[in-house]
């Protein structure tokens, strides 16, 4: 679970395709701090699990079914990514309780 609220804006450092996945290395800053194997992070709203840490360095493995309904198929070196780490029992709720999960896609008709 998350609040929705960004913590650090990290930038993507590796992206490479394997296998229908996508393994992607973000330099998380101090969000790193702490995060080991198996925790979970919003990247870009979409929650990731990382597989390998050395802080500041993350990666993260992005299925295929997320990559076809998130805009994490769009990640390259530089791209610059939203971050926040799970809530844990007794943080303080700033936001709103967000699961993370990719439901479905939506399209923006119009922006004024």
């Amino acid at each position: 679970m998350f609040t929705g609220i960004v913590r650090h804006v990290g930038t993507v450092r590796s992206a490479a395709d394997a296998g229908g996945r996508r393994r992607v290395g973000i330099d998380c800053g101090p969000v790193a701090e702490g995060l080991g194997r198996g925790d979970s992070v919003a990247v870009g709203g979409v929650c990731l699990t990382a597989v390998e840490v050395s802080a500041p360095l993350a990666e993260f493995d992005i299925g295929a079914e997320t990559l076809l309904r998130s805009t994490l198929k769009d990640l390259r070196p530089g791209c610059r990514v939203n971050l926040e780490r799970a809530l844990s029992v007794g943080d303080r709720l700033d936001g709103h309780i967000v699961q993370g999960h990719v439901d479905g896609v939506g399209r923006v008709a119009d922006i004024r």
